[in-house]
């Protein structure tokens, strides 16, 4: 695979416990698995209070920072519909925002499925495989969790 020489920023909100971190880890770990140079930041916030929760993810040719620079973000997946206002200025013009109203919500099987749904709808927009992002999934979550997950991701990335 060719690596582009553009820097890709993708930006994920959230509210402490919605698995906002784990959708950056294992986004962040496919792309270093594609050949990537990846950074990633995040802010925790009042994460183990429902607080604000947000991370980056930075991955290209070579990538200086890990923080995405204001307004530069070319994807933002927001959580929960509550951060939107929070978030929207980091998008960049023409960028893409991802949020619940973007997946089939009424086939969420379980409420913490719900990162798995919105990291399928993101990795719906990269050239990946499915198999490149399970593996990194299933390695990622406890395996009882393994079948919904995968479901949850397959479902987010057909709704693109």
């Amino acid at each position: 695979m060719k690596i582009m020489d553009k820097t890709i920023n993708v930006t994920v909100a959230g509210l402490g416990g919605q698995g906002v971190l784990k959708v950056t880890d294992i986004f962040a770990e496919v792309m270093f698995r594609a050949g990537y140079d990846v950074k990633k930041s995040e802010v925790h916030g009042m994460s183990q209070r429902g607080g604000s929760v947000s991370s980056e993810v930075r991955f290209g040719k070579n990538v200086a920072s890990p923080m995405v620079p204001e307004g530069e973000s070319d994807y933002l997946v927001i959580l929960e519909e509550t951060q939107i206002d929070n978030n929207i200025h980091k998008l960049r013009e023409g960028g893409v925002l991802i949020t619940p109203a973007s997946v089939p919500m009424d086939k969420l099987a379980h409420p913490k499925a719900l990162n798995t749904l919105m990291l399928g709808a993101l990795a719906a927009h990269f050239d990946r495989s499915e198999a490149e992002w399970l593996e990194v999934l299933k390695e990622n979550l406890p395996e009882k969790v393994h079948q919904l997950n995968e479901d949850m991701f397959r479902l987010g990335k057909s709704s693109k």
